[in-house]
């Protein structure tokens, strides 16, 4: 590194990079955060994508984004407005200068800052000319033609050495943050390993922009972001769709079931289904159905033949696998079913995020068909209620809706690997005795979960389905008072897990003017803002977040009690908030609702507690 560059060290920082979509800016970002996961920064992402498959070359809304807060601190979310922008082309600067704090920089490729592309633009003068980015640091890098000249006696076409130019822009932005280059050479090394001129070029890409950075010395100063104090022990970056699949995995190895996966491919739900189906090695059964109802009753078929089954899917899947999920809840049988919440109704913005499948989760089904609903809060602890929702699913013998979404799916977080007693074992609820004193729909008095059964069981044969059935004994009836008692006993069998569910915690007051309440993955901006406002002087706000949502925590009451007004933040109209008051009418709450496609900012949610407090 240049002698004469300046160091500067920050304690955290926000980088974005945007491109057209085919300019690689999720494997860039992915890189770069990979970079910053070995350096022992904590970390938070969310990529953009466009809706469309391929949308027009050059246009605002083709454009994709990748954004990372990074730091020596605990990192929650990945960060409201943004410190470095980096911008392939003139759309991808249109699309995302409104995001970028006054006084940040920008790193643009000129090379495609060409009449053509900035007429697609809508820009009717070039903005790295004509002054109107003078309140920023401007960093204009050749990527395009540089690129080619570092690429140019590879043989190459020039469409694929184009297409290395994200590896330059990676190159350059390693070198702004301080960032060794051996990491990210050795991850390419192994990502490419049998396109040995694939990976020649991208090496050359990235060592191109980061001698850029240090040759031209554009910069002036060079950014160090210290490790954070985390817990100690052996981390990876994860996203949240690959941790759902490494928690089922885990969870099937520990009640020693095989794992059967029976889905059908949607977005965002689907690289469930991609990764566990690289999983054979580890016992994993994945079938492919043809459709989402056809999905969700093999998925039935594997839980009554005694697997540990799941069924993936998305908001409109979950819709079609309703009727079927009915079928589970009344025969009793363990069940998971990921939901990968998506903006809707209908298909909605498919690639965005929301939190608007609550009430689809808690009412979605006919007749009184009650089941359990949890809710992961990071891409990381998808990982841990993956876990815990086959936990909860084998140990009750009932199905269970886990609610991700698509801010948790695609993004990442740095994921500590669980060792030895972090995981509670699952205990499988087997019938020991004499299998001739065995019924069907015997209940173990405690928690009502009846015995899990195979048919396949020598003495145990067994027949199950979508009749009413008789206590105790499980065979057919129509008897009009038996149906009220298993309907109630159904009932109570899930609410009486409320006591083997974690407590409420409250973060700050524990009693006081205002409650802010989360659930799912509103829980880093909303845990970010109420931090940075204790440690402002706020005395009298608490934070809690919900992740049992069906049946809540036994002390729900008891910690709404404790504040003057209860403030719920969603992502969707309100449909906690309504839950909230259908259980407890007698608080006085307030709403804070984003139906926008994209997570909360931090900002914003201190700016709501702020207007209420000083109301």
């Amino acid at each position: 590194m240049a002698s004469s560059t300046l160091t500067t060290s920050m304690r955290k920082v926000v980088v974005r990079f945007s491109g057209d979509s085919g300019d690689g800016m999720q494997l860039t970002g992915d890189m770069f955060s990979q970079a910053s996961g070995f350096a022992g920064n904590d970390l938070t992402t969310i990529p953009d994508f466009p809706a469309e498959i391929r949308a027009p070359q050059g246009s605002i809304g083709g454009v994709s984004s990748f954004q990372i807060q990074l730091g020596g601190t605990e990192i929650y979310t990945p960060g409201d407005t943004v410190d470095v922008l980096v911008v392939m082309n003139p759309a991808a600067l249109a699309a995302n200068l409104q995001f970028l704090k006054p006084g940040g920089t920008i790193i643009a490729d000129s090379d495609e800052f060409t009449n053509k592309n900035l007429k697609k633009a809508n820009y009717e003068t070039n903005p790295l000319e004509d002054g109107s980015l003078d309140e920023y640091h401007l960093i204009q890098a050749p990527a395009t033609s540089l690129t080619k000249e570092a690429l140019k006696d590879l043989g190459l076409e020039t469409q694929a050495m184009v297409r290395s130019k994200n590896m330059f822009t990676l190159g350059l932005v390693l070198y702004m943050f301080s960032r060794p280059l051996k990491n990210t050479i050795e991850f390419i090394e192994r990502k490419f390993y049998k396109k040995p001129l694939l990976v020649d070029a991208n090496k050359r890409a990235i060592e191109a922009g980061f001698n850029f950075g240090e040759s031209t010395e554009v910069f002036g100063r060079s950014i160090v972001i210290p490790p954070a104090n985390l817990p100690k022990g052996t981390y990876r970056n994860i996203d949240g769709n690959t941790a759902v699949a490494w928690g089922l995995l885990a969870a099937a190895e520990s009640c020693n079931k095989k794992l059967s996966l029976c889905s059908y491919p949607i977005t965002p739900a689907s690289e469930i289904l991609h990764e566990l189906s690289s999983r054979k090695d580890m016992g994993a059964i994945v079938f492919q159905a043809e459709d989402e109802i056809a999905a969700v009753c093999a998925a039935i078929g594997a839980a009554f033949s005694g697997n540990l089954s799941i069924t993936t899917t998305s908001g409109p899947g979950l819709s079609l696998k309703s009727e079927a999920i009915g079928l589970a809840v009344i025969a009793e049988l363990p069940l998971v079913v990921v939901n990968v919440q998506r903006a809707g109704p209908s298909t909605g913005l498919p690639t965005k995020t929301e939190q608007s499948d609550l009430n689809q989760a808690l009412y979605g089904r006919h007749g009184d068909a009650p089941l359990i609903v949890i809710a992961s809060s990071s891409p990381d602890d998808c990982f841990y209620f993956a876990y815990e929702a086959a936990r909860l699913a084998v140990e009750h013998v009932t199905p269970v809706i886990l609610l991700s979404d698509t801010y948790l799916a695609s993004g990442t977080s740095p994921w500590r690997l669980p060792e030895k007693g972090d995981l509670k074992p699952i205990k499988v609820p087997k019938f020991k005795g004499d299998p001739e004193k065995w019924e069907s729909f015997m209940r173990q008095p405690e928690f009502l979960n009846r015995y899990w059964m195979s048919p396949g069981d020598k003495g145990f044969e067994h027949r199950n389905g979508g009749l009413e059935k008789k206590d105790i004994s499980g065979n057919l009836t129509y008897e009009p008072q038996n149906h009220e008692t298993m309907t109630h006993l159904r009932a109570e069998k899930i609410e009486r897990i409320s006591k083997r569910i974690p407590k409420l915690n409250v973060t700050g007051a524990q009693s006081g003017k205002l409650l802010v309440v989360g659930w799912g993955s509103t829980h880093g901006a909303i845990n970010t803002a109420v931090t940075e406002m204790i440690e402002d002087g706020e005395s009298e706000v608490g934070f809690t977040h919900f992740n049992y949502i069906s049946p809540l925590p036994e002390n729900c009451e008891e910690i709404f009690r404790a504040f003057d007004q209860i403030l719920i933040c969603e992502l969707n109209n309100g449909q906690f908030a309504n839950y909230l008051r259908s259980k407890f009418p007698q608080f006085n709450y307030e709403q804070y609702n984003k139906i926008q496609g994209q997570p909360f900012f931090t900002s914003e949610i201190k700016a709501r507690i702020i207007n209420i407090l000083s109301n």
